[in-house]
């Protein structure tokens, strides 16, 4: 009887514990949408099939309205008006808006499974009671009947952007919020980061016949639309409306943007996908978004390659917005830009399509792995396009460099805060910034410091095959880099991503020992790190020792096959020195320098190496 008890535990815990999945809930929206350009206004009716997966009954829901941020005392409004360094495209504007510009969305009804059930509109939070509790391993239906007035164009969504856009669609209906294995997420907007429930889209949008719309999903009756979906020429006689049919597969969002001066440029790709592009043709666009397309197609393979496999068939480049914002299958973005910054930004918005879209980390509490995720592919993406001839700039062998720079500038600013922070609880806008950006894009490329190059990139590629889909965070992503290199990585995201601790090593001292010399090595703050030192002979031969972390279990592969690779003893971290001992008379040593790569976030480069003095 023992031994059956605990052959049954043994299979219970091998479930339990062996499993790399986490249960994920999912929507479908059916939404009709009747949109009246001349107000600004749209009533909607949505359909939400919600499927509870998790282990817990769920006795209320929550939706986010977004459009309610858009009005004189939302939260939105006076946390702009009250940090220190408000974003400028904000400020004290949502303040000054009048009624007619305010966003809103007015809930007339709302059904669970065909009965009534109880909200309160708290903010940009619908609050509902339910009369049942959605069982786990169930589903329940939601119908919603309400109507929404599009705000001026003031942050992400609205109309009448500068550039002259009609209609910037996102963040435009009410959306479901996610609850997950830490609950609820129904965090009031404030301008910041997103979460989403993954799930089917089928959306209807009946506007002016004039208006081009294009966004997230596949248009389903595209030879009644016209307008470059089809090749069909479609008569639209001014004064009616038409009815734009979208489905949007397996995504947490749906966007679109609207005009009626869009020009319409699709690209079709070998590899079954299709690109759309509108924009306002005129004399500060015609040129550079033509020249964008080939350099979207060409930037798709080495993606696909390097950061796995996008799995839509159709991205679209919308001209709308505020600047740059990604949204499932396509992108809002200002497209008055020079050649450089309009490829800069399409990258940039189209990578989030990986590490958020596809991954979907919750960006309220991992901003950095998102955007800083995104921030460092981009980076990488745009040095091949450099490569290649198609965008402007100087090749770069790190391309990664100013970007450290910009960590160091944040650590001497003194308001570094935590890259643990909640995305809305960062006391300045900046150190929000350079937290996510900045600081989240140097972990990664620290990280290929740390494990090596090639365990680095295949650990990018498991990430994105074994996660997505999944809501990552930052245990699971370290988890698939110590499966890739075979080290234990707890510690690197204990001091860089819960802490602000600094690195700064120096090299101390450099003495002749006999035959031998001593290199004295110190660290001078307070996070510890392997370290590489290159030694640099008269005759122009250099040898890399490498000191791997004793709480690392291991040191990364070598890297540069033509430079000789000395594993050396571990590093405790508990000591402030280190002594290293090479087979090199003093008089042939020339240079040693800690990290000539300029991998390592070391703060403070000057005392990183020493020179013999002629």
């Amino acid at each position: 009887m023992k031994t059956k008890f605990l052959l049954i535990f043994a299979l219970i815990a091998q479930v339990s514990w062996g499993q790399t999945d986490r249960w994920q809930q999912k929507v479908n929206y059916q939404m009709d949408i009747d949109f009246d350009v001349e107000k600004h206004q749209f009533k909607g009716k949505q359909k939400l099939v919600y499927y509870n997966n998790s282990p817990e009954s769920l006795d209320k829901v929550f939706y986010h309205l977004y459009y309610n941020a858009f009005q004189p005392g939302s939260m939105m409004d006076v946390r702009s008006r009250n940090i220190v360094d408000p974003d400028r495209r904000v400020q004290d504007r949502i303040s000054k808006l009048t009624p007619e510009e305010y966003g809103y969305h007015n809930i007339k009804s709302l059904k669970h499974n065909g009965t009534d059930v109880k909200f309160e509109v708290v903010g940009t939070i619908l609050e509902v009671q339910l009369n049942q509790a959605i069982p786990p391993n169930s589903k329940a239906t939601f119908e919603m009947v309400f109507e929404s007035q599009v705000p001026a164009q003031v942050r992400r969504t609205g109309r009448d952007n500068a550039e002259g856009i009609s209609y910037s669609m996102s963040q435009w209906y009410p959306k479901m919020c996610e609850y997950d294995y830490q609950g609820w997420h129904a965090n009031p907007y404030v301008g910041r980061e997103f979460h989403g429930i993954w799930g089917d889209f089928d959306v209807k949008i009946t506007i002016d016949n004039q208006y081009i719309l294009g966004g997230s999903g596949y248009l389903q009756n595209a030879d009644k639309i016209g307008y470059g979906y089809s090749d069909k020429e479609v008569n639209h006689s001014p004064g009616g409306t038409l009815t734009w049919h979208f489905k949007a597969p397996n995504v947490h969002d749906f966007f679109w943007g609207g005009d009626p001066d869009y020009t319409h440029d699709v690209l079709k790709l070998e590899n079954d996908l299709t690109l759309h592009f509108l924009y306002q043709k005129n004399e500060k666009t015609e040129v550079v978004w033509k020249k964008l397309q080939p350099a979207m197609a060409k930037a798709i393979g080495f993606i696909n390659q390097h950061y796995g496999k996008y799995p839509y068939k159709q991205y679209s480049f919308i001209q709308g917005g505020d600047g740059g914002m990604e949204y499932p299958m396509g992108t809002l973005i200002t497209g008055e830009r020079g050649l450089g910054s309009l490829i800069g930004v399409s990258i940039h918005e189209w990578m989030h399509s990986w590490y958020q879209m596809i991954l979907g980390t919750n960006e309220a509490l991992y901003a950095w792995m998102d955007e800083g995720f995104t921030s460092y592919a981009s980076a990488e993406v745009m040095n091949f396009l450099k490569k290649e001839g198609l965008t402007p700039g100087k090749v770069e062998e790190n391309p990664h460099l100013g970007t450290y720079m910009g960590y160091t500038n944040l650590v001497q600013s003194g308001v570094e805060e935590p890259m643990t922070t909640h995305a809305d609880h960062f006391k300045t806008n900046f150190a929000y910034s350079m937290a996510s950006y900045v600081k989240g894009s140097v972990f990664l490329h620290q990280l290929e410091y740390i494990i090596g190059e090639n365990a680095f990139a295949q650990g990018m590629l498991d990430y994105f095959e074994q996660w997505k889909f999944k809501h990552p965070n930052t245990n699971d992503f370290i988890r698939i880099m110590e499966k890739a290199s075979g080290l234990e990585l707890d510690w690197y995201k204990e001091h860089f991503v819960n802490t602000t601790n600094t690195i700064d090593y120096s090299v101390s001292s450099v003495e002749a020992d006999g035959k031998k010399t001593k290199i004295i090595l110190k660290n001078l703050s307070d996070m510890p790190m392997p370290i590489d030192v290159v030694v640099t002979e008269k005759n122009g031969t250099q040898r890399l020792y490498h000191i791997p972390l004793r709480i690392m279990r291991g040191e990364k592969a070598q890297e540069d096959p033509s430079m000789e690779y000395n594993v050396e003893e571990d590093w405790a971290w508990t000591h402030p020195t280190y002594e290293l001992n090479i087979d090199c008379k003093l008089k042939k040593v020339v240079k040693v320098e800690i990290d000539p790569s300029r991998r390592l976030a070391d703060i403070n480069t000057e005392n990183n190496s020493w020179e013999k003095e002629e």
